[in-house]
């Protein structure tokens, strides 16, 4: 069976980013303000996931502060597979429909700002670009502000180029959408796990801008990457990502995941490494059975003088209070 990752560990740290962190935006860091030659202004949130992007910035005009990197960064944030497929995880979500939406909003309930969930000294968000992009360039050592990126969504290529004008080509998607698992249990998550979820690199994935803005907060039954030899992988996240934190699906989305990985029932479910609580569904509990009562004791009656002050007189043998030393002549029948 499917179990999260458990480590104290991670609860420790996860709790000393929480205190320490200074979350900002879900676009971005505000330490752009502190990088020279580089300026900051955020876009306007949206329902679509392509919002967590939204911080645009020029780039320095000193070439000093920018380090080449001619391929993927070193920064190992992707999480292990596990022994389970994507298939068999499937099966332990629970199958329910979607909750109200009441008390969504999206900065409150799920942090303003990206961590850095791996203590690399670089927010999630940077960290991301660099994991899924090639051909880097960066301010500073965690800034990435050129590089190249095959949209996993359509399979097109494009050119990021951190920028007013440019950065929302590339846009970091959330896998499983924030406002999605707020309908289907992230309201029963601590603020903690809500905030994990948001920056779990497990469900975060770089991707062109256009797609992203189609999916909005759809899941697998109302939208699907247009490339269609990723729909595998795409769904096998969602499931994990899903299983990780407690989520369930509704029979739609249920469904649309299991025709997809029919054709691949080999995609490895995948284990998150930064869930700061391990997510457990809570079983409804088990109705203690009905006891019955215990029989009254059978009364006593010393003598007959007792059983007819008792209104018991007279006593036949198999009613209750019969004994022998009441029925003199063994009849039956005591204090005739």
């Amino acid at each position: 069976m499917f179990r999260p990752l458990r480590t104290a560990t991670t609860l420790a740290l996860f709790g000393a980013l929480l205190a320490t962190s200074g979350c900002s935006s879900l676009a971005e860091d505000r330490a752009d303000a502190a990088v020279p030659g580089i300026s900051a202004t955020p876009s306007s949130p949206s329902e679509g996931e392509g919002a967590a992007d939204g911080f645009t910035a020029e780039a320095p005009s000193d070439p000093d502060t920018v380090e080449e990197a001619p391929g993927k960064a070193s920064v190992a944030i992707d999480s292990a597979p596990l022994p389970d497929t994507a298939l068999a995880v499937l099966a332990t979500l629970p199958v329910k429909g979607r909750a109200p939406k009441t008390g969504y909003d999206r900065e409150v309930q799920f942090g303003d700002g990206w961590l850095d969930v791996d203590r690399n000294g670089c927010d999630t968000r940077n960290d991301v670009l660099a994991r899924d992009l090639t051909g880097i360039s960066r301010s500073g050592p965690c800034k990435v502000l050129t590089g190249s990126l095959v949209s996993p969504y359509t399979g097109a290529a494009i050119d990021f180029v951190r920028g007013p004008g440019t950065s929302s080509e590339v846009q970091i998607d959330h896998v499983v959408a924030l406002a999605d698992a707020w309908q289907k249990g992230a309201q029963q998550l601590t603020q903690a796990q809500r905030v994990s979820f948001a920056n779990d690199p497990l469900n975060l994935l770089a991707v062109d801008g256009r797609s992203n803005a189609q999916k909005g907060a759809g899941d697998a039954a109302t939208w699907l990457p247009a490339q269609k030899s990723f729909r595998c992988e795409y769904v096998a996240r969602q499931v994990s990502v899903k299983a990780n934190y407690g989520l369930w699906v509704t029979q739609a989305e249920h469904d649309a995941i299991a025709a997809i990985l029919s054709g691949c029932s080999g995609q490895p479910a995948i284990r998150s490494s930064f869930a700061p609580v391990v997510v457990v569904p809570v079983a409804p509990p088990t109705p203690t059975p009905e006891v019955a009562p215990a029989p009254a004791p059978a009364p006593y009656y010393k003598n007959c003088t007792a059983a007819r002050e008792a209104g018991a007189a007279p006593v036949t043998a198999g009613q209750p209070g019969y004994g022998r030393h009441l029925d003199r002549d063994g009849d039956g029948v005591g204090c005739e």
